[in-house]
């Protein structure tokens, strides 16, 4: 019986549009992408905000695969979180279009108290004082995830590293390590996030795949290959929920079983890049899984030279 996780994070109604394709207001947000890859292998506890126009076929879908919404509040008369971006054919990162805050503006996690003993967590990317806030609402958790972003690093440098100082696994993109520790080299990088206080670091690269970092030594793997990808909305989420999802299911906070859940996540975001919203993810089961879990594995083995002569 995996143990639960609990994900706090944004809930959202996203207009997107690639080069493959365009929805309006479809499903997003960094808890919904997150809770859905964890909920593959692991029951989740979510706890975010929405407006009275979510969908609630949405919530019956989230509910259906396990996820418990108790700690999802319904603002009356309140409109979600919306935002709109547009992204080329290199996929790298969308242009913003749009921005609605709306009812996730005045966000305040007020965690239910039976998610409070929860021994796995996720704090998606949201505001550093909220996470904060988070962390003073828990009760000796197991492993704790945090994500941030560029505009954290900027405005709320100083509250994200008293964050960084409680957590035990750090995820960052290649840029953001570069931008909180001031240094190009994102071995140096990773080992002054260390120093802040997680005991992991997980340099996310996009389509050159991923990097976890202890004072171990390090583990990267490639990027799942993949002849189509639509929509990379939600794969960092997705790539945290699948990790996160890994160790709750394992019941583990080991740096061997990290590696394994990094495969994990990597697989759960290829999944999610294949179409938009959440139908890639919707698409994956714990079968599929395995099998990309495979292919990813047999990448990366090779033996040893021969002996020398």
């Amino acid at each position: 019986m995996s143990s639960p996780v609990l994900i706090v994070g944004s809930i959202a109604l996203d207009s997107v549009e690639t080069p493959f394709g365009k929805l309006e207001r479809a499903i997003g947000g960094a808890g919904t992408y997150s809770s859905f890859a964890a909920s593959l292998v692991a029951p989740v506890r979510l706890v975010g905000v929405i407006g009275e126009d979510f969908p609630r076929e949405t919530l019956d879908l989230l509910q259906a695969r396990g996820v418990d919404l108790e700690g999802v509040e319904t603002v009356p008369g309140g409109k979600s979180f919306h935002w709109a971006g547009r992204y080329e054919y290199d996929m790298g990162s969308a242009q913003t279009l749009d921005t609605q805050l709306n009812v996730f503006g005045d966000f305040d996690p007020k965690i239910p108290a039976g998610y409070r003993d929860t021994p796995y967590v996720f704090l998606a990317n949201i505001q550093p004082s909220l996470q904060l806030s988070v962390l003073d609402q828990i009760s000796d958790p197991r492993l704790v995830f945090c994500d941030t972003m560029n505009f954290w690093i900027e405005s709320a440098k100083d509250d994200l590293l008293r964050v960084l100082e409680r957590v035990d696994v750090a995820l960052l993109n290649d840029a953001e390590a570069r931008q909180l520790t001031g240094t190009p080299n994102l071995a140096v990088a990773a080992q002054k996030v260390l120093d802040i206080g997680p005991r992991f670091v997980v340099i996310k690269k996009g389509e050159y795949g991923a990097t976890l970092v202890s004072r171990e030594g390090q583990f990267s793997l490639p990027c799942y290959p993949l002849a189509t990808v639509k929509d990379p909305t939600g794969a960092g989420d997705s790539f945290a929920g699948g990790m996160i999802g890994y160790m709750a299911w394992r019941e583990s906070d080991s740096e061997d079983d990290l590696r394994q859940a990094l495969a994990c996540g990597t697989c759960c975001a290829s999944a999610c890049v294949q179409d938009f919203s959440l139908k890639g993810l919707e698409k994956l089961t714990v079968d599929e899984l395995y099998c990309r879990y495979d292919d990813l594995q047999s990448m990366v083995q090779f033996d040893k030279l021969p002996p020398r002569e």
